[in-house]
């Protein structure tokens, strides 16, 4: 019997995380490697006991993050808080052991490094330009990874939504719980996004763990637009009515919030072509939505 390659994770049990496993367990070995397994990423001499313990792994899949925009936009500038500490240190000190034991690393990433400002898509040449502290935080670990001399990918994820989670409401299933309700707020017309169904972010990554490419990779969603077109897009795959979904502005929102609130990007419109010019899959949203219905 052939063992499955060992793949050293952390932030196993999120959202995107679990899913992962999920679809990837029958040929890979996951170890987990978080608080509940009693592995501190800031610790780095409880790190390097629990990794010389898996020196057999071929790989590190790092999802662990600080993902709270919000709170992230109140700790901004503060080195020694939680999104810093978990979204730069972690990445610098799991860093140091890959580099230590020769492991290709993959570091998760996301669309907010961009400042939202292009007329077209983001591609992985694009330059980051992080208007918020997540952002930033997320950019800081990109170029630690980028310099670090170790084999490594950069995956940016981008609204990534699945059919069932329940510690955590994705975008997505946030929506659908509004159109039951009947509390669907007003959806911005002047914003785009690009979500991405997060079965297919699995089979990327099952790719990149066997292929171990080296670079920047947009696992993202084949399409993007805006709020008011992604309800418009859930009522017709849910049979909701689409009279709920009202017009909004993210430019009148932002108006509306005191002078010191978080930035939001308008547009985060990002490329999938070079993963999908590797024989990557990735659904528009309406595909993902169908499976989505299936699925639930």
């Amino acid at each position: 019997m052939t063992l499955k390659p060992k793949i050293i994770g952390t932030g196993l049990s999120g959202l995107v995380g679990s899913r992962v496993v999920e679809l990837l367990q029958d040929r890979l070995e996951f170890v987990d490697f978080s608080l509940e397994t009693g592995i501190n990423l800031l610790d780095q001499q409880n790190l390097s006991t629990a990794f010389s313990s898996h020196q057999d792994a071929t790989a590190i899949l790092h999802l662990a993050a600080f993902t709270d925009t919000g709170a992230a936009w109140l700790q901004r500038g503060d080195k020694s808080a939680p999104c810093y500490q978990v979204n730069v240190i972690g990445v610098q000190n799991l860093l140091e052991l890959a580099k230590k034991y020769h492991k290709y690393f993959i570091n998760i990433s996301t669309d907010f490094v961009f400042d939202g400002t292009t007329d077209g898509k983001y591609t992985e040449e694009s330059t980051p330009n992080p208007i918020e502290w997540y952002g930033q935080t997320k950019y800081e670990a990109e170029k630690l990874v980028s310099a670090s001399g170790v084999s490594f990918s950069t995956v940016r994820l981008a609204f990534p939504y699945r059919a069932k989670f329940e510690p955590k409401k994705d975008l997505i299933r946030k929506l659908i719980d509004n159109f039951k309700s009947g509390n669907l707020y007003p959806m911005f017309t002047d914003q785009i996004t690009t979500p991405t169904f997060i079965d297919d972010i699995a089979l990327a990554l099952g790719y990149i763990l066997d292929n171990q490419p080296n670079g920047i990779f947009h696992v993202v969603g084949s399409s993007s637009q805006s709020p008011y077109q992604m309800a418009q897009m859930i009522a017709d795959t849910f049979d909701f009515d689409k009279l709920l979904v009202k017009e909004g502005s993210l430019v009148d929102f932002v108006a509306s919030q005191p002078p010191d609130s978080r930035p939001w990007q308008k547009n985060l419109s990002l490329s999938n072509k070079k993963i999908s010019d590797l024989g990557i899959k990735m659904k528009t949203l309406s595909e993902g939505l169908q499976t989505l219905k299936t699925q639930l």
